[in-house]
């Protein structure tokens, strides 16, 4: 529906720019008929469809040639100033060399360039307590061609209270996920999860609470094919208020998760379907100092051990999957770093 929506929004204003005959004086039945569903579809108000109506005709008995082609394009232009537009593009160069203390197994190097990241973004504000975001991905031989990557509508209480709930396809906040360096982060790597989701937020200067839940992929054994929302998630990240230690930026936070095995990683490597959920836990901090000096440690797991065969790399053994990350990095200035 969100989809489609956007498509309905593109396609009426390419028709509001190029359809109306900008020739005619009175209200051609073309120009009716677009009017008509510009307001169906929420764009334009009754109201503003009656002084677009007077408008044209009034320009018809003055013989300005031009105002009603003003007015309309001055309307759009009053619903374009809330869609907002971004987009990234990101190449990544990289060499590695494996160095490995057993001598059975042979040192290996690698270099490679690609085109890692293209992501084009659309936020628009359609009320004034609703938003929508949805965004586009390109990954160099992960997606072919686009997917959407997020599609989400978000109703907040801005000024009157402050809660906010999420509901789309979303990364749901499990994980942090920072690093310096081009390459994602092993946390990342076994953590990130793409999901259609609900999530309910709190947020003030200092908290950010989150709960939410979706249907995961990845079924208890026994349950058959299972389509209901049994997948919960919750999170807490404190941070520093900008100024309260001069020049120190903090922040902390832990999230779990009900079943890990719905990661986007772990969805690829584990079974259909599994004995039981696996719970996922996950604690992070990023800190910096004079805007110069930063910090970021970041562990994430699962809290118990997965059945054998039931992870394709376990070798046929219980695992219990974890990672975790700790980095450095100085800022040479504005645009270069160094970080081990």
């Amino acid at each position: 529906m969100y989809r489609r929506k956007w498509i309905i929004i593109g396609t009426t204003l390419f028709l509001a720019l190029f359809i109306i005959n900008t020739n005619a004086f009175a209200i051609s039945q073309e120009t009716e008929k677009l009017l008509k569903l510009l307001e169906k579809k929420n764009i334009i108000t009754d109201k503003e469809t009656s002084e677009m109506k007077q408008e044209i005709e009034s320009s018809s008995q003055a013989g300005d040639k031009e105002a009603h082609e003003t007015k309309l394009t001055s309307l759009l232009g009053k619903k374009a100033d809330k869609i907002h537009f971004c987009a990234l593009i990101e190449v990544e160069a990289s060499y590695e060399d494996y160095n490995f203390h057993d001598p059975s197994v042979r040192e290996t190097d690698t270099s490679d360039l690609i085109l890692a990241t293209v992501a084009v973004g659309f936020d628009v504000d359609i009320a004034k307590h609703v938003k929508g975001n949805l965004y586009f991905l390109y990954e160099e031989d992960e997606t072919e061609p686009f997917d959407i990557d997020e599609g989400i509508i978000t109703i907040d209480g801005e000024d009157i209270v402050p809660l906010a709930v999420h509901l789309g396809k979303m990364y749901v906040p499990f994980g942090r996920f920072r690093s310096h360096f081009i390459r994602d982060p092993l946390t990342l790597e076994l953590g990130e999860t793409n999901e259609s989701a609900v999530i309910g937020c709190f947020r003030n200067n200092w908290l950010v609470l989150s709960i939410g839940s979706f249907d995961g992929d990845v079924d208890e054994t026994g349950e058959g094919s299972s389509n209901h929302i049994d997948d919960y998630l919750a999170s807490a990240v404190f941070t520093l208020p900008e100024k309260t230690v001069p020049n120190l930026d903090l922040t902390a936070g832990i999230s779990g998760v009900s079943n890990i095995a719905d990661s986007d990683a772990l969805q690829e490597e584990a079974t259909a379907t599994i004995k039981n959920h696996i719970g996922g836990f996950n604690a992070f901090i990023i800190a910096s100092l004079l805007d110069k000096f930063f910090f970021n440690a970041e562990y994430l797991g699962a809290i118990d051990d997965f059945e054998a065969g039931e992870l394709s790399f376990d070798g046929g053994k219980y695992y219990r999957p974890e990672v975790w990350t700790i980095e450095f990095a100085y800022g040479l200035n504005d645009r270069l770093k160094l970080a081990v």
